[in-house]
């Protein structure tokens, strides 16, 4: 018993122009022909195609698939036991998000005013929640975190997609100034830092030059924050320590 191309792609869901790659990269060559030459699978064909798929949606390359089903030493049990494994310990981490996915659902900490999964999809890998008990401890007292949770607690999804780029439009522009070598107190960096200052004014709390320089020094000093700029660019967190530094001394002359 053989199967076109056509039938193949619909026992397995997916598109025929995906098997015609597959066969011209030799990661799964139909068995035979017909006598037009179209491309005929045999059930050992669908067998490799199935390993093929299990493997792609575990996340695999195209290269390491091919590598590890032409692997001379293994057999089609080996194939299964891994990939079994692996969808196994794919469960147990679906589980756990699942319930961390509840507990914030509980717990709404800080007042976002979005579901746990636009929250996800707004902040990517950043938890908001993830330093509230700090943050509280720390600055609970002050007008400034009062002021942040009365504003973030009526913010949406949109509004929260709308700060965020703000954020990486203003971050990618920093990045680029320190690029072009211009010092962390030239005019341009000194704007930027004004811009900074009022994006902080604008979506959270009235921000000072007195506080912002605060915060500028607790980028340096913090290393989670230093984190977060040094992955934009490095040497980030201390440029923008120092334009911030040189804005708040500019406007206290």
């Amino acid at each position: 018993m053989s199967y076109s191309v056509g039938q193949v792609a619909d026992f397995a869901g997916v598109t025929v122009r995906t098997l015609h790659h597959y066969d011209e990269i030799g990661l799964l060559v139909p068995s035979g022909r017909s006598h037009a030459g179209h491309r005929r699978y045999e059930d050992a064909d669908l067998d490799r195609l199935q390993q093929i798929l299990f493997y792609r949606e575990l996340g695999f390359s195209l290269d390491e698939v091919a590598a590890l089903l032409d692997d001379p030493d293994a057999d089609p049990m080996a194939h299964l036991r891994r990939q079994h494994e692996l969808l196994q310990g794919r469960i147990d981490r679906l589980q756990q998000m699942a319930a961390a996915v509840e507990h914030a659902m509980e717990a709404r900490k800080m007042g976002i005013n979005l579901t746990p999964e636009e929250k996800f999809e707004v902040f990517g890998d950043f938890d908001p929640d993830q330093y509230k008990d700090e943050v509280q401890e720390r600055w609970g007292d002050t007008d400034a975190y009062r002021q942040s949770q009365e504003r973030t607690a009526k913010y949406t999804k949109e509004d929260w997609l709308r700060i965020q780029a703000a954020a990486d439009d203003l971050n990618r522009r920093i990045a680029e100034l320190m690029a072009s070598g211009a010092a962390a107190d030239s005019e341009a960096a000194m704007d930027l830092a004004e811009e900074h200052r009022q994006q902080i004014a604008q979506f959270y709390y009235d921000c000072s030059y007195e506080m912002h320089a605060c915060l500028g020094e607790m980028y340096v000093a913090d290393e989670r924050f230093t984190a977060t700029y040094e992955a934009i660019r490095p040497g980030m967190a201390a440029y923008l320590k120092g334009a911030i530094t040189a804005n708040a001394a500019r406007h206290a002359a």
